[in-house]
């Protein structure tokens, strides 16, 4: 796997936007079937971390995973099945945990404190691959939260529960 170029990772997005509702189900149903753990997580779990904060940002989350799907898709193949490794989520949890946590209550947490600790996040669990895709996601979290002064409060978790999607989605196409 490597880094997306701008006009992979602009490829890709435009795939990611251009499925229609049916062909939307489809991706997710065959994601759900391939992935059935991380795809609890994606649209169960880590929304609801984020509506704690903010219904709206949860939900416009649930979308970004989607484009995410699909991005890994075009750009890199078939989501991989379960049953190629049926411990890898349980793995990526117990690797992941303690950063997650952290990152989770950046929020409250001067923004240099805040870089530092996605840093170490990066170090702890690899150099991002999709840099790109993180910035791409950051700016969209940030425009539509732009729109609704209750979304800004949120604006940092949600940017870092991206984070950590992107790297289970990194990890779970090395």
């Amino acid at each position: 796997m490597h880094e997306l170029t701008e006009r992979e990772l602009y490829h890709a997005l435009e795939y990611a936007k251009s499925q229609d509702e049916d062909s939307g189900r489809h991706i997710l149903a065959q994601f759900e079937l391939d992935q059935p753990l991380l795809f609890q997580t994606l649209f169960g779990l880590l929304p609801s971390v984020i509506a704690e904060h903010n219904q709206e940002l949860g939900q416009f989350f649930m979308d970004l995973c989607f484009e995410v799907i699909c991005v890994y898709q075009n750009a890199f193949g078939l989501t991989p099945k379960l049953a190629d490794d049926p411990d890898w989520m349980a793995r990526q949890a117990i690797l992941l945990a303690p950063e997650f946590q952290a990152l989770l209550q950046c929020h409250t947490l001067p923004v240099d404190d805040r870089k530092a600790l996605v840093v170490d996040f990066i170090k702890r669990n690899g150099p991002q691959r999709q840099r790109r895709l993180i910035a791409f996601f950051n700016e969209a979290i940030d425009e539509f939260a732009s729109y609704n002064i209750s979304r800004v409060g949120a604006i940092a978790t949600t940017q870092a529960v991206m984070l950590v999607v992107v790297s289970l989605f990194d990890g779970l196409y090395a």
